[in-house]
């Protein structure tokens, strides 16, 4: 297949996991033989003139649309598939790809198209207000980066784009989790067009041993629920390890009421993380939001490490309790200790670590990935011919 792959790319780089995800996918599909073009542009910053050449390109953007479909031309493409189109590409692109008689793809990351800051959470406390509505009150809490101007831009994107039935041009929505599917499908999408296709992560040395400390690995912000770790911490037994990997805006609060037995490892460069995770008895994802997919875990799960997660969204479908590893209470800090104290055990470690890493190979593998990707494909090119 001719495949031509789109996505507004974040200025965080390798740090963003959906920058990865566009990369590797692509990647991916050209090492099976498929013919595959990438085209990632960054949004304009610094300046007003450039602020304002973004803004309206994210409610739509003529220049990228006119690119788009030159490229799918000169191609002669068979699919389109979107990952972010905001703000450097505009949904409108959607309407270009199909214009040229494309099949189009889109991968739904995160809540975006229902949420402005794509995480249904809003002071700190999970938030669905604009999950089945326009998304005026996302504008009027500045719910995009704190911001009235840019919450109101990208709220008139997605309100322009859904009364013109710019979204009706997707063949296939491909949900990164159970979970994410479920929402957009309770916000009106077509359940017939809305499938679930987990991210993949490279195989990785597995672990040989149940593993020396408990690792947290992620941005240190509230959402994350780092602190109810450390108050899990408070009670633990001497000599248990917690490995804090990452930095954030509560990084040094963190630090500042973090008990014995907690280090912290600042950023590390992405190629050190698989030795750090090949080391760990858990990775800990103690979120209080919504998570789509993290990708952390699928890494875990490539190097025989188990998960303890909160029970909560997606997390719950990613982590199979007394599998791959286990769940505990939202916010709730004796619970998290109740999950540690379990795989304080080597058999019980080792057993879910060997969970983990027969469910990398069942859902996450890149053969596993290039298999659901093929398969949306066809899905897409079957409903274009309809």
């Amino acid at each position: 297949m001719r495949v031509l792959i789109l996505h507004s790319r974040y200025l965080s780089g390798a740090a963003s996991g959906e920058n990865r995800v566009a990369e590797d996918e692509a990647a991916l599909l050209a090492a099976a033989g498929h013919e595959v073009a990438l085209w990632s542009p960054e949004p304009e910053v610094g300046g007003a003139v450039r602020l304002a050449r973004t803004a309206a390109g994210t409610v739509w953007s003529p220049a990228a649309v006119r690119a788009v479909r030159r490229r799918i031309r000169e191609r002669a493409v068979d699919v389109v598939h979107v990952h972010n189109p905001f703000p450097s590409l505009s949904p409108a692109v959607l309407r270009g790809a199909a214009a040229e008689g494309a099949a189009v793809v889109m991968t739904l990351h995160n809540y975006r198209l229902m949420c402005l800051p794509a995480t249904f959470l809003r002071d700190g406390r999970v938030c669905e207000d604009c999950l089945d509505h326009v998304p005026w009150r996302g504008v009027q809490h500045r719910c995009y980066r704190g911001s009235a101007a840019g919450s109101a831009t990208l709220a008139a994107s997605l309100t322009l784009h859904r009364r013109i039935g710019t979204f009706g041009d997707v063949h296939r929505y491909l949900a990164v989790s159970g979970f994410v599917r479920e929402k957009y499908v309770e916000a009106g999408f077509p359940a017939d067009r809305v499938v679930v296709k987990p991210n993949f992560s490279d195989a990785a040395e597995p672990r040989a041993d149940p593993g020396e400390y408990y690792l947290y690995l992620g941005r240190l912000s509230h959402e994350k629920g780092v602190d109810t770790l450390l108050r899990a911490w408070g009670s633990a037994p001497p000599g248990r390890r917690l490995l804090i990997v990452g930095d954030g805006p509560d990084g040094a609060a963190l630090r500042r009421d973090a008990p014995a037995g907690v280090d912290f490892a600042g950023r590390v460069r992405g190629d050190e993380v698989p030795a750090i995770l090949r080391r760990a008895r858990a990775l800990l994802v103690p979120s209080r939001w919504y998570e789509a997919a993290p990708r952390g875990i699928t890494e875990a799960y490539a190097a025989g490490v188990p998960v303890i997660a909160t029970r909560i969204g997606a997390l719950e479908e990613a982590v199979v309790d007394d599998v791959t590893g286990a769940l505990a209470p939202l916010d709730d800090a004796p619970g998290w200790t109740a999950a540690i104290d379990r795989l304080s055990d080597d058999a019980l470690s080792e057993r879910l670590g060997a969970g983990a890493l027969e469910r990398w190979r069942e859902r996450y593998s890149p053969k596993r990935g290039l298999a659901s990707l093929e398969a949306a494909y066809r899905e897409a090119l079957d409903a274009r011919n309809g």
